[in-house]
């Protein structure tokens, strides 16, 4: 399991560390563009956008992954082991839940009514670049999945040591 959640994650650090180098690349050619060539180039400003949104998105199922996204420990640290098992699955659920219905079935909805509508500068269907979100969305359904997993098999291990 450790295995398969290792190379999901390895490729989406790699796909996010992508976007980020072409972004600062495409920045970078905008400048050059802009101010020493003096003349703008509207499609890179336009795609580094969306790879933007794109790397937010893939930095956000990796925070998943690690389970950092937002909670309340000192909270749930005033309470035993048990309750707070309890409580790390049920903020996993609403992560869960979250993912489900907003990524994945918001997600496929807008990239679908996105698909006949093109970008201005680049010239392709918007919904292209919507993808991530359903994409992410199952990412992090199966991130909340493998964390519950942990956080139960964590509680299983704890009474089989005692």
């Amino acid at each position: 399991m450790n295995a398969f959640r290792n190379g999901i994650t390895r490729i989406l650090n790699g796909a996010a560390g992508i976007s980020f180098i072409a972004m600062v690349i495409l920045t970078f050619w905008q400048v050059l563009t802009r101010y020493i060539l003096k003349d703008p180039s509207t499609w890179s400003e336009e795609l580094v956008g969306y790879l933007f949104a794109w790397m937010s998105l893939l930095g956000a199922s990796i925070v998943t992954c690690e389970r950092g996204h937002m909670n309340i420990p000192i909270l749930v640290e005033r309470f035993n082991g048990t309750v707070q098992k309890i409580l790390d699955c049920f903020g996993e659920v609403v992560a869960f839940l979250f993912s489900v219905v907003i990524l994945v079935f918001g997600g496929i909805q807008i990239t679908t009514l996105a698909m006949g509508q093109m970008t201005s500068s680049l010239g392709i269907p918007i919904g292209f670049f919507y993808i991530v979100l359903p994409l992410c969305g199952i990412l992090n359904a199966i991130y909340t999945i493998l964390n519950m997993i942990d956080i139960l098999k964590d509680q299983t291990e704890e009474k089989e040591a005692v």
